[in-house]
C-alpha cells in the first residue's frame, strides 16, 4: 500500500506530464457544466488500475465509485467505474485513468492465462515476473502481476541477492560467487542464474538457494533440475529466458518458478472506455 503522499506524488507526476501548462481543447470546449461518466471494458480481463484510476479522479475533485474490484474477472462492457464532478476534470483526467487501466489490466489478463497453463501441467509451479519493467512504472506492473496470481520476484536491487553471468565474470567462478554473496546476511536467500548442467552443479553445491536456469530448453532444464534434486532437494529451482504464454507450461513441468520479462515488457493493453451519461448546465 502506497502511503499519501507517495499517492500523491505519482498522481501529480503523471498529470503533469500528460496535461503541461492545461488542457487547451477542454479548456476551450467546455465551462461549468457538471455530469456524469462511466468508464467500461472492451474486452473480458482481469482488472486491474482501478485503484489507480480512483486515485486520479478522487485528486481532480471528482467523484468515483467502483463498480467492480482489482483482480475480478470482468466480462467485455462491462462497467467497472462511476464517476461524477466537474466535466472539465473528468475529460482531463480520462486518458491517464484509461491508459492504466489498459496498461495494468493487459499485464493481470495475460498473466492469469499464463499461471492457468502451468498449473494444468504442474499445480505448484509459480510464475513471476523480471526486472524488465517500464523505467517509472514498474510498481504498477508488478502489482498487476500480483492480481494476475503471479509472482512480482525482485522489485529492486536492494531486495534480493541474484548473481547472473557478468557478476560471475568479474569474480572468476560459481562457487566463489556464492560464497561471497553468503557473507551478506543469514537472512538473505541466494539466487545464482546458470547457463548449462556443469553450472548447475557446481552451484548447488556451493549452497545456492535458488538456482536460476537461463535461456535453456525445457529438456535441457529438466536434465539440470534433476542434477540439482540430487545434490539438495531443497533448492529452488527457476527457469528464465526466451520463455513465452505459449511455452511457459514446458518449464512448468520440470522447474519450480517460470519467469518471463515478457508478462510486462510484450502484454497487450486491454481496451476500455469512458462515455459521458449526463450533462448539467
Amino acid at each position: 500500500m502506497l502511503s499519501g503522499d507517495a499517492v500523491m506524488n505519482w498522481v501529480e507526476s503523471f498529470l503533469c506530464e500528460d496535461v503541461g501548462q492545461g488542457d487547451i481543447t477542454t479548456l476551450a470546449l467546455v465551462g461549468s457544466e457538471t455530469g456524469t461518466a462511466r468508464i467500461k471494458t472492451n474486452e473480458a480481463c482481469v482488472l486491474a488500475g482501478l485503484d489507480e484510476a480512483i486515485e486520479i479522479f478522487r485528486h481532480l475533485g471528482i467523484q468515483a465509485v467502483p463498480l467492480a474490484e482489482d483482480g475480478d474477472t470482468v466480462a467485455a462492457e462491462a462497467s467497472v467505474l462511476s464517476i461524477e464532478g466537474p466535466l472539465r476534470a473528468i475529460l482531463t483526467g480520462e486518458r491517464l485513468a484509461l491508459n492504466m487501466l489498459m496498461r495494468m489490466s493487459g499485464i493481470a489478463t495475460i498473466t492469469q492465462g499464463i499461471v492457468h497453463a502451468c498449473r494444468q501441467r504442474n499445480p505448484a509451479s509459480l510464475v513471476a515476473a523480471t526486472r524488465k519493467t517500464t523505467p517509472g512504472f514498474r510498481k504498477f506492473e508488478k502489482k498487476a502481476v500480483a492480481l494476475g496470481g503471479g509472482d512480482p520476484h525482485r522489485y529492486g536491487l536492494d531486495d534480493a541477492i541474484l548473481i547472473k553471468d557478468n557478476h560471475i565474470a568479474v569474480v572468476g567462478s560459481i562457487t566463489e560467487s556464492v560464497k561471497r554473496a553468503k557473507k551478506v546476511s543469514f537472512t538473505k536467500k541466494v539466487e545464482i542464474e546458470v547457463e548449462d548442467l556443469g553450472g548447475a552443479e557446481e552451484a548447488a553445491k556451493a549452497g545456492a538457494d535458488i538456482i536460476l536456469l537461463d535461456n535453456m530448453s525445457p529438456e535441457e532444464a529438466r536434465r539440470c533440475t534433476e542434477a540439482v534434486r540430487r545434490v539438495n532437494d531443497r533448492i529452488i529451482v527457476e527457469a528464465s529466458g526466451g520463455i513465452t504464454p505459449e511455452n511457459a507450461p514446458d518449464y512448468a513441468e520440470v522447474v519450480d518458478v517460470v519467469s518471463l520479462g515478457w508478462i510486462t515488457h510484450s502484454a497487450r493493453a486491454v481496451h476500455f472506455s469512458l462515455n459521458v451519461l449526463e450533462v448539467r448546465y
